[in-house]
This record gives structure tokens, C-alpha cells and sequence, in this order.
């Protein structure tokens, strides 16, 4: 496959994780901020290939050969965020644009022995889930940090929003994986949400809450 269809694949497994339903050519064209017929024509090549299943106007999804495919480039670029922070000391809103270069790398033995290297991860610097060498991903029981309630108390897990000013203003507020977080107060005028953070306390937005994970404790 070429960067490009690798990139394509990689969307529409995105978009599949959060829709039950087939995906739109506008859907991947929004998200990939490109032109709804650059979409079908890349869609035409990746049916042929028997990456995804498509019928015009019918939306896409993706074929089992597509699906593992998509999960091997997601492999590849959770693994280079870990090995990045972990062992070249990157922080994690430093690492994704950097593993997107670096999933593109076509050597399945460099991969696995990579994996073995890092005591094969199941969880990237963000939380998010790290596919096997057969594309199986152990989920993580979490929930929004919006949908507790007072006096209950959760561990960060991951994070909804990856972008990097999100991550640098959590690290400001000495949020991080692991960070145990106890809801004190919640206001009903703005849904803003008052927590401490291990031993720290302080006031976050509605928008805030709504973009971190956490497991209860």
C-alpha cells in the first residue's frame, strides 16, 4: 500500500470506532480535509484491493483483510509514541506527528521485535489501546471524567482530544495517566467540575471533563 492508502485505512477505522453504521465519503473527506471525489476515487482503489466495501452512495466499510490492515498501522504508530516518550524522553503531545511518519515503516520484524523491546504495551502515552501482532485489543473498562458524579473517584486512563495544546494545558493542571482524580463539587449554571488532582485542588470546564477518560477507584 502506499502512504496514501495507508492514511485512508487508518481514517476510516477512526471513524468506524465511534459509528455503528457505514461510513460517509464526506465523513472521510472532512476528516482527511480533501475533496469528497479525491475520496471516492481512493475509495474505488482500496475496494479493488479488497480493503473495504464499497457501493456509491452507500458509504464505506471496511473488509476483515481492511480492518487488520488498519489495526497493524494503528500498531505501528501507538508503538513509536510509547518507544518516543518512553525511551527517548519525548512528551505526549510531542509524538504523534512524529509516529505518523514513523507507522509508514514496512518491516513486520522491526514492529515485533520493537513491541518485545517495550515489554509489549498494551496502551499508547494517551491511553489508547495497542493492537497485538494478530490485531486483538484488550479493552479498557473507563469512562468520561464528565459523567461522575460528587465524591466519586477515578484514575486517568486516557484522553478523548490527542491535540497537542490540550496535553500541554493538562500538564499545566499536573494531569497526567495515573493521575487519581476525586470530583468535589459540580456547578449546574456551566457544568464546570471541581477536583483534586492527587493532592491539588482546582476547577476545570465542562469541556475539560468531557475529553478525559478515567477507571474508577
Amino acid at each position: 500500500m502506499t502512504f496514501s492508502e495507508e492514511n485512508y485505512l487508518k481514517t476510516i477505522y477512526h471513524l468506524t470506532i465511534i459509528s455503528d453504521s457505514e461510513i460517509s465519503t464526506n465523513a472521510i473527506a472532512e476528516k482527511m480535509e480533501t475533496k469528497a471525489s479525491s475520496v471516492t476515487d481512493m475509495l474505488k482503489k482500496l475496494a479493488e484491493k479488497d480493503l473495504v466495501n464499497y457501493k456509491k452512495y452507500q458509504g464505506v466499510s471496511l473488509t476483515e483483510k481492511g480492518k487488520l490492515s488498519a489495526k497493524m498501522i494503528v500498531r505501528k504508530h501507538r508503538l513509536w509514541e510509547v518507544f518516543l516518550v518512553e525511551k527517548l524522553d519525548f512528551s505526549w503531545d510531542e509524538v504523534h506527528d512524529i509516529a505518523e511518519q514513523l507507522e509508514h515503516i514496512k518491516s513486520e520484524k522491526l514492529i515485533n521485535k520493537l513491541d518485545d523491546f517495550l515489554g509489549n504495551p498494551t496502551e499508547d502515552p494517551h491511553g489508547d489501546p495497542i493492537p497485538d501482532v494478530n490485531g486483538r485489543i484488550i479493552k479498557i473498562e473507563k469512562q468520561l471524567l464528565s459523567e461522575l458524579h460528587e465524591n466519586q473517584i477515578g484514575i486517568c486512563v486516557g484522553v478523548k482530544d490527542t491535540s497537542s495544546e490540550f496535553l500541554k494545558y493538562l500538564d499545566k493542571q499536573g494531569i497526567a495517566l495515573g493521575s487519581k482524580i476525586e470530583i468535589i463539587a459540580k456547578e449546574s449554571f456551566d457544568l464546570s467540575v471541581k477536583i483534586k488532582v492527587d493532592t491539588n485542588d482546582l476547577t476545570i470546564s465542562n469541556k475539560i471533563a468531557s475529553n478525559l477518560f478515567v477507571k474508577l477507584n
